[in-house]
């Protein structure tokens, strides 16, 4: 598909004005120096319907989930209620200004202060703060607490506690947070090794962070005893709730020890997960944990009949964003709360088990399992076994592509020894049993193709606008504007085919 600027036609306009009457008045008469262009730009010369059905035709290449499966596993790409958009749309949300007097935003105020108390009750948790902007901003708030808490207790410690199967972004967080990072190993059965992290759980150690189910999928069966090794050397245990498809409402992170609970409201609360957000990392903690909590926080004054911001007082963290983090998340997330209710929640957690554990139990006789054995709401699965037919899981991906379907996470895990061609599959509550029988069929139908037709694969995709790009390639050299095309263009002397719409 040509770009837009290779589609303009000299003196073609895509608007009629009458003639101005202002030709004398020069630019630098009315603009100041820093408006005004040195350069002239390249604007394409095209109609106003040039321009509707260039961006039309754009628009529908895209994918999302509204146009079908999208099982990319640690992501939690489930569909979304339209009624949640519509709410938090409405124009009382959207022009609340951040700055506004408490008094006349009291509405959003109470949706933030009985979403908090929601969260407490459907993970054990006794406060919340909604000001983190997204997944891996929650992590680094609630590790900021945790080293916070330490300071403020005298006690040096250095080091964080991630096992290998941890959700990806939690050694950065930890990082950046100052702390060392030390692996914890898994066991053969994909869950953390206990003898291991009892040996690495000393008193210049702040905690764990553990993700759980963990990004293979597999909940802890050591959870109790976890919790008792930590907590006996006197460190937190940090709740990466990445993953609470697999537990919403069935069990709660508090009850089983947790001391700091992340959210991803953006994930499993309805709200559209991709495409750079908005996102909601909101972060939970027990009461002792609490004064640590960024500012500000929303309380309920019951003399004067009114909500109101509060500061968390002097052991703070202080301020992680500005106002209000990313209220319309709120909104959505505290519909689908209310919609759903706790057996709604309970069945969302439910069909999302059954539904990985479905793809699992058809498709382990052609893609082997990482771990054979039933798993949360993802299953983990290799296209090692196809290697010797020249293709890879790369391969396996893109010819999904070509029968309509988003590919799955691959390549992650890939913690050794056992995870090799990955491929991680989240089929969410959201898919029916005849998609996911759809879904099944082609991998199926592929695993064949691979064994007779490897080509197929290894040149796919074949029916998508843009065909196989080098990877490496677009990551080093971006194209970003049309001269960084044509200069490629220039360099590689080649021309990827393209479908003339």
């Amino acid at each position: 598909m040509k770009l837009i600027l290779e589609k303009g036609i000299s003196g073609r306009d895509g608007y009629s004005l009458p003639q101005d009457l202002f030709e004398e008045i020069k630019a630098e008469e009315c603009l100041p120096e820093y408006a005004i262009s040195k350069d002239k730009k390249k604007l394409s010369e095209v109609s106003e319907v040039d321009v509707i059905r260039h961006f039309t035709k754009l628009s529908k290449l895209n994918y999302g989930l509204d146009d079908g499966f999208y099982p990319l596993g640690s992501c939690t790409m489930k569909y979304n209620p339209k009624i949640n958009e519509k709410l938090a749309s409405l124009s009382n949300f959207v022009y609340a200004h951040p700055l506004a007097p408490e008094e006349t935003v009291q509405g959003s105020l109470e949706i933030i202060y009985h979403l908090n108390q929601l969260l407490g009750e459907i993970t054990g948790m006794d406060e919340y703060t909604m000001a983190p902007a997204a997944g891996a901003h929650g992590e680094l708030t609630g590790v900021l607490i945790m080293r916070k808490y330490f300071v403020d207790r005298q006690e040096p410690r250095h080091k964080m506690l991630i096992p290998d199967s941890a959700h990806g972004t939690n050694p950065a967080s930890a990082a950046m947070a100052g702390f060392q990072v030390v692996e914890v190993k898994s066991n053969e059965r994909g869950t953390i090794d206990l003898k291991e992290l009892a040996k690495l759980m000393d008193q210049d150690t702040v905690g764990l962070m553990l993700t759980n189910p963990n990004t293979v999928g597999l909940y802890d069966e050591g959870i109790e005893k976890i919790e008792k090794i930590i907590h006996s050397k006197g460190g937190l245990l940090y709740y990466d709730g990445a993953n609470l498809n697999a537990s919403l409402g069935i069990i709660r992170p508090g009850d089983a020890g947790f001391d700091i609970v992340h959210l991803n409201l953006h994930k499993t609360f309805s709200t559209p997960h991709g495409g750079g957000g908005p996102g909601a990392g909101v972060i939970g903690v027990k009461k002792g944990l609490i004064p640590y909590l960024p500012t500000p926080l929303v309380a309920w004054d019951s003399v004067k009949k009114r909500y109101y911001w509060k500061e968390v007082g002097e052991k703070s963290i202080g301020m992680v964003r500005s106002f209000w983090a990313n209220f319309p998340v709120l909104v959505k997330t505290y519909a689908w709360i209310l919609s759903m209710g706790p057996d709604g929640l309970y069945n969302a957690s439910e069909t999302s088990i059954i539904n990985a554990n479905y793809i699992l139990a058809k498709l382990k006789e052609y893609y082997k399992p990482v771990y054979d054995r039933y798993c949360g709401h993802e299953c983990t699965l290799t296209g090692k076994e196809y290697k010797k037919y020249g293709v890879k899981t790369l391969d396996i991906a893109k010819r999904l592509m070509d029968y309509g379907i988003h590919p799955p996470t691959i390549y992650f895990p890939h913690f050794e020894p056992y995870a090799e061609e990955t491929i991680m599959i989240e089929p969410p509550e959201s898919e029916s049993k005849e998609v996911l029988d759809r879904f099944i069929e082609i991998m199926i139908k592929i695993s064949e193709e691979a064994k007779t037709e490897p080509e197929l694969l290894t040149t796919a995709p074949h029916l998508t606008p843009i065909r196989r790009v080098d990877e490496i390639l677009a990551v080093k050299r971006a194209i970003l504007t049309y001269d960084d095309e044509l200069k490629l263009k220039d360099e590689l002397k080649y021309r990827e085919q393209d479908i003339d719409f």
